[in-house]
């Protein structure tokens, strides 16, 4: 929807500069490696500067500035509902590691006496039902530091399980409407309903299934030598731990709630069950005299992963104003929707799907529900296809730096391939064959 006033600037010289401008900040996002630079920095710049460009060329050539005025304003609102639902989400997490909760679940896992076999299995599960309610970036660093904490050495156990962690983490948040930022973003846009999501489960989970099944093959099956811990010193969750986890189930419910009922943005529900957890650590202090530093906490928070979907959005959104998303809209006319969704799937490989997403909801083109639920499970889990694909595997490729690389990802890409082909199929006799759409809209 474009607003009055509005200029389609795609055929203009300036709007093929803005393009190139576009083309030019994305390369330094993407090469944040190379450079060294952290993708949040160009990001910022370029999501900020391209509407400050633009909103110049309007004044100067004395088009109707109310026309960019408007679409900022509705944009802001649009980035606020994610970037607030993310700060909380973010805060509870950090919340649950000083208590020291993922800690002791580390410890746990370490001292079962699982072989190498079974712990892959292990993490992978956990990765997969974890990432659903945590960020799959966090999830997938937890479970990748414990695979290094049982040996460091192994590569033919650490290789597919690191793997494992982030198809699995990627494919869990594909089937929650806050597991993973392109079904958050989908939930917040209105593209399903809440539970609408839940029927993308059968799809990840046996795509993951499958994947992880065909890596698990080359696990070996002895088991790794015993971690010693002395006598006392064995991770412990802290003083209201458990209370943190169980408020944070409670906020989540209560943004759906916000959501479904009250029809407010489900960051203003998160917001509320922050201010609950603040309320809960004063009153830890004065009960039981136990610190809970909850500002500590909101310190502690990625906030370079946060201004980078601010940046990468707000740029997105200018080549929306532009007119260049009415281009990626028409793909839908000229091929099949389901051929251009495992499209945006494969993209997502090479290219965040954060802003692949963004594209394709600012397109916005004429879909139904089946082909939603579709673009959203291949924008989330078609970025484990290559090591680099998603802030999971880019995560864990730090953690497990000189083990999990691309050229051993690569090794193995094949069955994730399988995996996704997988999905796809699932999906395809969920929704084209029994018509489960219908039943999810009921």
């Amino acid at each position: 929807m474009h607003l009055e006033g509005w200029v389609d600037l795609t055929g203009s010289f300036f709007g093929i500069a803005m393009l190139l401008y576009f083309i030019a900040g994305y390369f330094f996002i993407a090469t944040e490696e190379r450079y060294h630079i952290n993708k949040a920095k160009p990001a910022l710049f370029l999501g900020t500067s391209i509407f400050m460009i633009i909103a110049g060329y309007y004044a100067f050539n004395g088009l109707n500035m109310e026309s960019v005025h408007d679409h900022v304003s509705h944009l802001i609102l649009e980035i606020a509902e994610i970037f607030f639902f993310l700060y909380v989400a973010m805060t509870f997490i950090e919340a649950l590691i000083e208590r020291k909760v993922f800690e002791a679940l580390k410890y746990k896992l370490v001292t079962k006496g699982y072989t190498y076999r079974g712990l892959f299995w292990v993490t992978g599960t956990l990765a997969f039902f974890i990432s659903p309610v945590a960020d799959n970036l966090t999830t997938a660093l937890i479970l990748s530091t414990v695979l290094i904490t049982i040996d460091n050495k192994k590569r033919e156990f650490l290789v597919p399980g690191a793997i494992n962690i982030v198809v699995a983490a990627n494919a869990g948040g594909a089937w929650s409407p806050f597991g993973d930022i392109t079904t958050l973003m989908a939930w917040t846009a209105g593209k399903g309903a809440f539970t609408d999501f839940f029927f993308l489960f059968p799809s990840a989970f046996l795509g993951w299934f499958v994947t992880a099944y065909l890596l698990s093959r080359f696990v070996p099956t002895e088991k790794p030598a015993p971690i010693i811990v002395k006598a006392g010193e064995e991770p412990k969750i802290l003083p209201g731990g458990m209370a943190i986890v169980y408020l944070g189930a409670f906020t989540i419910f209560t943004a759906v709630l916000t959501k479904q009922i009250l029809h407010l943005p489900p960051m203003w529900g998160m917001l509320f069950g922050l201010s609950i957890l603040k309320l809960f650590a004063y009153s830890m202090k004065k009960t039981v005299n136990v610190e809970l530093n909850i500002f500590s906490s909101i310190r502690k928070i990625e906030h370079d992963t946060l201004l980078f979907f601010v940046g990468i959005l707000a740029a997105v959104g200018a080549l929306h104003f532009l007119g260049f998303l009415n281009w990626f809209a028409s793909l839908y006319n000229q091929f099949s929707p389901t051929s251009v969704n495992i499209g945006v799937g494969l993209l997502s490989a090479f290219v965040d799907n954060v802003p692949v997403m963004s594209a394709v909801l600012k397109a916005n083109p004429n879909i139904g529900l089946d082909q939603w639920m579709l673009v959203t499970m291949t924008a989330g889990i078609g970025g484990s296809l290559i090591s680099f694909g998603s802030a999971a595997g880019v995560g864990v490729m730090g953690k497990m730096y000189g083990i999990y690389t691309f050229s051993s990802h690569m090794k193995y890409a094949w069955t994730v391939a399988v995996g996704f082909i997988v999905s796809i199929l699932i999906w395809y006799v969920q929704y084209e064959v029994l018509g489960i759409k219908a039943v999810a809209n009921l």
